[in-house]
């Protein structure tokens, strides 16, 4: 300590003994050396000058460049709370911990234990992630940044850095003050990526896009940052000994959202930043009637449209989804100048959402229009006798998109398996219109493309991922899905070929079912589910025979001549 002080002392008096001796040589110089000296003091103040206003230029670019586009929450500002947050109450309950732990940060402390520095909220797009980082922040009354991880990204290398470092600058500051802050940074992967893979490598300059590893790296220092004194105030009390307390990191969690958590850096990952995972899925039928309860009271609708089958109707959706789903049905129901909101409107929301809007073709020649009524009525035919967990939902010969007609299905309720039977009705639903072409139109049509994909796609997985046929080969162990099918490619268009037998057999059993069908839908251009039950109703008596068992094939025998042992065998068996 005292050779330091010691030198701190030299380089003073040394500096004190050069402007003496500087002095001195301008006196003793007279008025030449002090206009040399005025010249030379001239020079070097404008020179100072130039630099100063060029640093000036580049602080108030690099200023205006690294501006965080954030958006700042303060407690209580967006109101939403618990009860607005509906669909998944597990993961309500999970949150709440957080928010337990938020609001008792110092008496957590006391506990020995240290504050949480990241949660990483995973799942599909419309899931409720950044609403739900919003609750905990009001709900623990703390301060609450919303930020794009995209945002962060600057075509100067380097500002994506001071963004990141102002952003947690602040947080720490308003922590301070309300005892703790949370950031969310939403679709964190871009700029989280895995630096293994080279995505989080992209640097390229000056010029270039800067983030990549060098933004990683700073965002990983700042979610653990080391034990220090930020404040000017407290750095001069411990720089004068007036400090002895150790520093104190204030309590601020990040709450980052993905859609690809398996391609986030492993650093993010390890404990003291984002080791709380917590996976936001789509929410069930009970969680979906929930959400259509909350929504559904905000707006005016008939007796018809009901939240239990809304919920029903919407297997797969989303929260986000619903909300505009209903919104779009009190939309239709206003154009149509109704008072209240009916289940049509409902239905012809999703059918707009699902499939785009009606686009007929009106100058469509008749014999197309039969063809397109033709086809389509083999996929519905198919999918009413052959899908006993589904109910045909709508069945239109209107192009929508680009589709030139369709026949879709709703499940009945939510199933998470499937088994080789329904894979194969998956199948024998594809072909199905190419079946009834030949079958009653006695031709080919373009338009099962995608019919025939579908079903080479199923047909794929059936037996070279799912073990379903006569092998237990999986082509994903040799990372290549295109070489698998290249190499199923036989059994894979035998076992298309033994599907389009039977359901060529199946639409010549009920060719009055198909008949009437492609009829009504010349007529009306739509059919819903219960007016195709009607049609079967009408022309079989009722619906039991509807739900018809597709047996899965038996494995074939090996064809290798067998061995003494299996001789043995069979001939125990004769015997």
């Amino acid at each position: 300590m005292r050779s330091y002080q010691w030198i701190r002392w030299r380089k003073l008096i040394l500096w004190l003994a050069a402007i003496v001796l500087f002095g001195g040589l301008l006196w003793a110089g007279g008025p030449t050396a002090w206009g040399i000296a005025i010249s030379v003091a001239t020079l070097l103040m404008q020179l100072v000058f130039a630099m100063a206003f060029m640093i000036i230029q580049f602080v108030a670019l690099f200023w205006f460049l690294a501006r965080g586009r954030t958006y700042w929450i303060l407690p209580g500002e967006t109101g939403s709370t618990w009860d607005d947050y509906r669909g998944n109450p597990e993961i309500v309950e999970n949150a709440k911990r957080i928010v337990t732990l938020l609001k008792g940060v110092r008496e957590f402390k006391e506990m020995g234990g240290e504050a949480i520095r990241g949660l990483l909220l995973c799942g599909p797009p419309g899931t409720g992630k950044s609403y739900l980082a919003q609750v905990i922040a009001n709900e623990a009354q703390v301060p609450f940044a919303y930020a794009s991880a995209p945002s962060f990204q600057n075509m100067f290398f380097g500002v994506g850095n001071l963004k990141v470092m102002g952003i947690y600058k602040k947080a720490r500051k308003l922590a301070r003050v309300y005892g703790a802050c949370i950031i969310f940074i939403d679709e964190i992967d871009a700029i989280g990526m895995s630096r293994q893979g080279g995505g989080g490598g992209m640097g390229m300059g000056m010029m270039g896009m800067g983030g990549g590893s060098g933004l990683l790296n700073e965002l990983l220092l700042q979610m653990d940052p080391p034990n220090i004194d930020t404040s000017k105030i407290v750095k001069m009390l411990r720089a004068l000994g007036l400090r002895r307390k150790k520093a104190e990191r204030p309590p601020v969690l990040t709450i980052a959202a993905t859609n690809l958590p398996d391609v986030l850096d492993s650093a993010l990952l390890r404990p003291g930043r984002f080791d709380r995972q917590l996976w936001v899925d789509v929410p069930d039928y009970d969680g979906r009637v929930d959400i259509f309860q909350y929504y559904l009271k905000k707006v005016k609708m008939d007796a018809t449209l009901t939240a239990e089958k809304a919920g029903l109707d919407s297997i797969g959706y989303s929260p986000a989804q619903i909300k505009h789903i209903v919104n779009e049905a009190v939309v239709l129901a206003h154009q149509r100048g109704a008072q209240a909101a009916s289940y049509e409107d409902f239905r012809a929301a999703m059918e707009t959402y699902e499939w785009g809007l009606k686009q007929p073709y009106r100058s469509m020649q008749d014999d197309e229009k039969r063809s397109i009524a033709y086809h389509e009525a083999g996929h519905a035919v198919a999918q009413f006798l052959l899908k006993p967990h589904s109910r045909v939902w709508k069945v239109t010969i209107v192009r929508r998109g680009g589709a030139l007609g369709l026949s879709a299905t709703k499940e009945n309720h939510e199933r998470h398996l499937q088994t080789d039977a329904e894979m194969l009705v998956s199948i024998q639903v594809s072909l199905a219109a190419r079946a009834v072409e030949d079958e009653f139109l006695h031709k080919k049509l373009n338009g099962v493309t995608s019919d025939l994909q579908r079903a080479t796609e199923v047909a794929g997985a059936y037996l070279g991922m799912m073990g379903m046929g006569d092998e237990l080969f999986s082509f994903l162990a040799v990372g290549s899905r295109v070489d698998g099918l290249k190499t199923l490619r036989p059994k894979i268009n035998e076992l298309l070929n033994e599907q389009m037998k039977q359901v060529k057999a199946l639409v010549l059993e009920y060719s009055e079912f198909v008949h009437k069908i492609a009829e009504e839908l010349l007529k009306r251009e739509d059919l819903t589910g219960d007016e195709v039950e009607e049609i079967f109703v009408q022309l079989y008596g009722d619906t039991k025979a509807r739900a018809i068992e597709v047996v899965p094939p038996a494995p074939k025998k090996s064809s290798s001549p067998p061995t003494t042992e299996q001789q043995l065998l069979e001939t125990d068996e004769e015997l």
